[in-house]
């Protein structure tokens, strides 16, 4: 009979499977998310967090059954990063615009994140600390429970995204920038395409340097702002 399958967070901290345990899940997770912060989500496996243990892989099976194990410990690490001291205000939208800026600022330190498979249920006790906090800035919304929970599902994503985007624009050649930019200019100035030249027109920021978290925040706060009424109605 197969063993049914239970989550890492539902396992023993130390397990009977291979040779005495003699490190801790903290020190494989530590281990494995330096890997991914130098090197890439790609550069995490059971056989590379064992050497930089000095250890054999066969042991981590002590901790662990799986790479998943390994990236349910990793993100529920990461997520402790986000702080969630920050006292609420009680206004839903503005809370939760301020914890998505907190999320993806830890998005940013840790870009691997954005290439973990995702998964509805990937949460382990500091996601759920996330997500108490989360719902708990949606208390004074009146809606139901699984829109509160959908909302912050879609925050999250909107997060994930933005984040790619900033990071793609840190690393990309200044020079593809600034040619993609000048296609579009002159190409809105040509007047066959009247609403984007005005949309154009429209968006010029007076501190480029701000920019993205600018517009990270206005979109933010109108998509939470919708969300928030559209449930409601």
């Amino acid at each position: 009979m197969a063993r049914e399958h239970t989550t890492v967070w539902a396992r023993p901290e130390r397990g009977t499977r291979g040779p005495a345990a003699v490190h801790s899940r903290a020190e494989l997770t530590a281990v494995a998310v330096e890997l991914a912060d130098r090197d890439g989500l790609a550069a995490v496996s059971t056989r590379q967090v064992a050497k930089a243990l000095g250890t054999g892989q066969a042991s981590l099976y002590r901790y662990i059954s799986s790479r998943d194990d390994l990236l349910d410990l990793m993100t529920d690490a990461v997520a402790a990063e986000v702080d969630l001291d920050v006292p609420l205000s009680g206004d839903p939208v503005e809370d939760l615009v301020a914890l998505a800026s907190r999320t993806k600022q830890v998005h940013l330190r840790h870009p691997w994140l954005l290439d973990v498979p995702p998964e509805p249920l990937r949460l382990g006790p500091r996601g759920l600390d996330y997500l108490e906090y989360a719902l708990r800035a949606l208390a004074p919304a009146p809606l139901p429970g699984r829109s509160k929970t959908e909302i912050v599902g879609l925050m999250n994503a909107l997060v994930a995204q933005f984040a790619r985007t900033e990071l793609r624009l840190g690393h990309g050649p200044a020079s593809r920038q600034a040619a993609q930019a000048a296609y579009l200019s002159e190409a809105a100035a040509q007047g066959t395409h009247p609403h984007v030249a005005a949309a154009l027109a429209e968006g010029t920021e007076a501190n480029p340097a701000q920019a993205p978290q600018d517009l990270f925040e206005r979109t933010m706060r109108r998509a939470l702002a919708g969300l928030v009424a559209g449930a409601a109605s």
